[in-house]
């Protein structure tokens, strides 16, 4: 588990095809390595990546193949910046919201603009993450804990502050740029139970309701709206 309060910035050392999936090798940067072990998790560009070998200054992860079909891992090229953190722990301050580094999909970067010291950021995401997203609710872009400023057809807008733009790739973002994404956990797993109830719920009049969404009727028939 992650914050998705960025620690530092680190660059892709080497990328190597292994046994059908990738093998990477990421410089930390400033990120202390001091308390890293074996199997331990780095987020790295918002995915959750096991160490499996490392130093004072790098570590290595396999990219396994379900990773590369949700991520742009792949594309990374030598000496690419990324955003780092490392996996939470118990006494760690919640300064973001709660990142699982597991990524949801690729959105793209569609605009650019200074607005006084912040920039607006839009991001077009897959159409079926947009149920996810919620205004002033929280995303994770490469990693990095953002609110939602505002929501449209293409997807969403950012209002990023100095400080974050400092300390994180985002300052080096370009139009067109493609973006990791994973959207609030809590919103992953409510859909979930909600499109599950919806499919399996009987009410007592015997109407069996189905779908993939909450209605108006299947609140009414489990007693939430009075008739």
């Amino acid at each position: 588990m992650f914050t998705g309060i960025i620690e530092a910035v680190g660059k892709i050392e080497s990328v190597a095809p292994v046994g059908g999936d990738l093998r990477l090798r990421v410089a930390v940067g400033a990120l202390d390595m001091g308390d890293v072990a074996l199997g331990d998790s780095i987020a790295t560009n918002g995915v959750c990546l096991t160490v499996v070998d490392w130093d004072s200054s790098s570590f290595t992860a396999d990219v396994s193949q379900e990773t590369l079909a949700y991520s742009r891992l792949a594309d990374l090229a030598v000496g690419e910046a990324v955003n780092l953190e490392k996996a939470l722990l118990p006494t760690t301050r919640l300064g973001g919201h709660l990142v699982s580094g597991h990524v949801d999909g690729v959105g793209e970067i569609y605009s650019l603009e200074q607005d006084a010291r912040s920039i607006r950021i839009g991001v077009a995401a897959p159409r079926d993450l947009h149920r996810f997203i919620a205004a002033k609710g929280s995303i994770t872009v490469d990693g990095v804990s953002l609110t939602v400023n505002a929501l449209n057809a293409q997807g969403f807008e950012l209002n990023i502050v100095p400080h974050t733009a400092e300390g994180t790739i985002i300052q080096m973002y370009q139009l067109g740029q493609q973006v990791h994404l994973e959207v609030d956990m809590i919103a992953r797993y409510l859909e979930r139970l909600l499109s599950a109830g919806a499919a399996e719920y009987q009410s007592e009049s015997g109407v069996e309701h189905s779908g993939s969404g909450v209605s108006m009727e299947l609140l009414a028939s489990a007693g939430f709206l009075r008739r």
